[in-house]
């Protein structure tokens, strides 16, 4: 299999020449750009000369130690990553190497495959400690949606594709992904983005309201109806509406959306005059449509309806390499706001960021950067002061907890990372509001 070259530049610092040449030739193979020096004094010269990316050295070295290195190239190459390595392994000098700013501490002998891991998640750190530190924001992608991973990039195909159409559109996804955005990006990305876009949260009305609210109502169609009322179908003539929630749905609310989609056509209520519209519908929904089709809890025929283009939206953990652009988007965003220097973010963190599931995806991670930079003590954000929930806890190894401790801890350290909002709370864990209260209560 053919090598593929890589850009960063590795130095190799070791005095015996046996395993230099180990070295050089397993990463060399490997792709890298490596170069070997026998001791500390000529590896300061080459990094005068060539900063590297990563730095492998030894731990004992005639003159001057490996650790005389690490402290060199952390105070004059703090962007450099390094690696321990040494044939006199122990507790303490693993300490120590990690403590002076080592990343990882491999002993003598080790494995190819071993020495290639290690710096393999060398440049990993290296790369996303750049990509998030970067002076320059990244470019956010088409429509305003920032994302570069492969599924994110089949979703900016989708809406293309979905813009050139006046089909009916289901966007599938997770609460906190982006549905609505992505309902956005496909208004104002077709023929009809000069007129409205009306945004409708269908679990969020009451059900006695909802088809006045959708449909419009005549005047005197009940008590309180003091004047006609136009509902959000002729709001949204000659544009698009979007049903977000359309599960939520009752029973009579999904026949009546089934004759609009039929018919083109709404009845206001209390009125018997149909009502032509025109009016591209786009729904959502975190739900499986199929399931509750198979359950009875909604109408088939209507989910043919609405599902004549699918789009899922990935969540968050499955969005590799996004996590950093994400960061950066939002930590310069909060930043301007507060009139205050863009935060750096300490390794640990990222990790942590890389590490966590996200269950309330792109929300929740807005939520906790922009709480980050509010509370931010200094100009780099670390561990301590992330979440609980995303710290380590040694006690998470001990008895197994039941499934309402795990959830109440979740719904605390959700609560916390929005201080204290139970409605964004309620939006990032996907429940309404008053389910939210009542597990609060309970």
């Amino acid at each position: 299999m053919a090598k593929t070259n890589k850009s960063e530049h590795i130095l190799v610092v070791d005095d015996s020449p046996d395993t230099l040449e180990v070295i050089h030739r397993n990463l060399s193979a490997a792709g890298y750009n490596v170069q070997t020096v026998p001791g500390v004094a000529e590896a300061v010269r080459a990094l005068n000369a060539v900063p590297a990316d990563l730095v492998i050295t030894d731990l004992r070295m005639p003159k001057a130690s490996g650790l005389d290195l690490i402290r060199h190239v952390r105070e004059n190459y703090a962007d450099a990553e390094v690696v321990m390595v040494t044939g006199y392994a122990s507790v303490p000098g693993a300490v120590e190497a990690m403590q002076t700013g080592a990343h990882s501490y491999l002993a003598k002998p080790f494995t190819d495959a071993e020495l290639l891991e290690s710096v393999e998640q060398a440049i990993a750190r290296l790369r996303l400690r750049r990509t998030v530190e970067s002076e320059t924001a990244p470019s956010p992608a088409q429509w305003g949606i920032l994302g570069e991973s492969k599924k994110m990039k089949a979703v900016y195909r989708s809406i293309e594709k979905a813009a050139d159409s006046s089909a009916t559109v289901l966007i599938l996804g997770e609460s906190g992904t982006g549905k609505e955005l992505v309902a956005r990006a496909m208004h104002y990305g077709s023929n009809r983005a000069a007129a409205p876009f009306i945004p409708v949260n269908c679990g969020g009305i009451p059900d006695g309201l909802l088809e006045s609210e959708l449909f419009g109502a005549r005047k005197g169609a009940y008590t309180g109806s003091v004047e006609s009322r136009t509902g959000f179908f002729q709001a949204a003539e000659g544009g698009s509406i979007f049903l977000d929630e359309i599960a939520e749905l009752t029973m009579p609310m999904q026949a009546a959306l089934l004759r609009v989609l039929q018919d083109k056509v709404v009845y206001r209520v209390g009125d018997r005059e149909p009502r032509k519209v025109d009016v591209r519908v786009i729904a959502a929904t975190n739900k499986t449509l199929e399931t509750l089709v198979e359950q009875g809890d909604f109408r088939e025929d209507l989910f043919y309806r609405i599902n004549v283009i699918p789009v899922e939206i990935p969540p968050l953990r499955e969005r590799g390499g996004d996590i950093p652009l994400l960061i950066r988007h939002f930590a310069a965003r909060f930043a301007k706001e507060q009139n205050r220097p863009v935060p750096k973010f300490d390794d640990r963190v990222l990790d942590q960021f890389e590490a966590y599931a996200w269950p309330g995806n792109v929300r929740e991670l807005e939520n906790v950067v922009q709480r980050l930079v509010l509370m931010a003590e200094g100009d780099t954000i670390t561990a301590p002061q992330l979440p609980e929930l995303m710290r380590f806890s040694a006690s998470q190894g001990g008895a197994p907890r039941s499934l309402a401790e795990v959830e109440a801890e979740h719904i605390q350290a959700v609560l916390a990372s929005t201080g204290g909002n139970k409605t964004r709370a309620a939006a990032i864990l996907g429940i309404d509001r008053k389910t939210l209260q009542n597990k609060l209560k309970a």
